[in-house]
């Protein structure tokens, strides 16, 4: 169970900028994007999966392969056991994201909106991940709906923020006709992963 002294988990949009937190609580919070969850979904959560998650959020390329499958584990029986909480099935559609796993973190994400229609960070993440796999049309439709749930100045410009850079992706001609399938995408993400773990390490060897 989490504990009272770590009350908050700082989260990041996938391009691992940690410019939003997620607050665990029963009480209404400023944070950015305060997602209030059950005391009962709150001590599902095991301590070894907050400290996994707190990882993730500050670098999830340091994060090994057994850890991501672990935090992805706990997250899923966290998420059976609470199946009706959007904001979990969030968290654990980020680290589905993280994982590689495209196709639940899709589903996941996807129900989360489902059980919320009004959750900003829900369609945030939902838009943000169409936007990896090029699918603009739904990313922009997400994003949208992300800024019209906006209920301050941080998660608008959280929204206004990811709408321009699809914008400039369309500009650039990035986009694909329809969606077919991640493994392409997932490849190259697996291409990526492996040289920041690498910069990663040698920053932390030159420590």
């Amino acid at each position: 169970m989490i504990s009272n002294a770590l009350p908050l988990l700082r989260t990041m949009n996938m391009n691992n900028t940690p410019d939003t937190e997620i607050v665990f609580s029963n009480e209404p919070s400023t944070g950015a994007l305060s997602v209030p969850v059950s005391a009962s979904a709150l001590a599902a959560i095991p301590a070894k999966a907050q400290g996994l998650l707190l990882r993730m959020f500050a670098n999830p390329y340091l994060l090994e392969k057994d850890e991501r499958a672990e935090l992805v584990a706990q997250l899923r029986e966290c998420v059976a056991q609470h199946q009706q909480v959007s904001e979990l099935r969030v968290l654990f559609g980020m680290a589905l994201c993280v994982n590689l796993e495209i196709h639940p973190a899709m589903e996941e994400l996807g129900e989360a909106v489902a059980l919320d229609p009004n959750s900003f960070i829900a369609h945030l993440k939902m838009g943000e991940l169409w936007m990896r796999l090029r699918v603009m049309n739904k990313a922009e439709n997400h994003t949208h709906r992300a800024a019209t749930l906006a209920q301050n100045l941080p998660q608008s410009e959280l929204a206004r923020r990811q709408a321009a850079t699809i914008r400039a992706m369309k500009q650039g001609g990035i986009e694909r006709g329809g969606y077919q399938g991640p493994w392409g995408w997932v490849s190259r993400l697996r291409r990526r992963w492996k040289r920041k773990r690498s910069e990663s390490k040698v920053a932390l060897d030159n420590t």
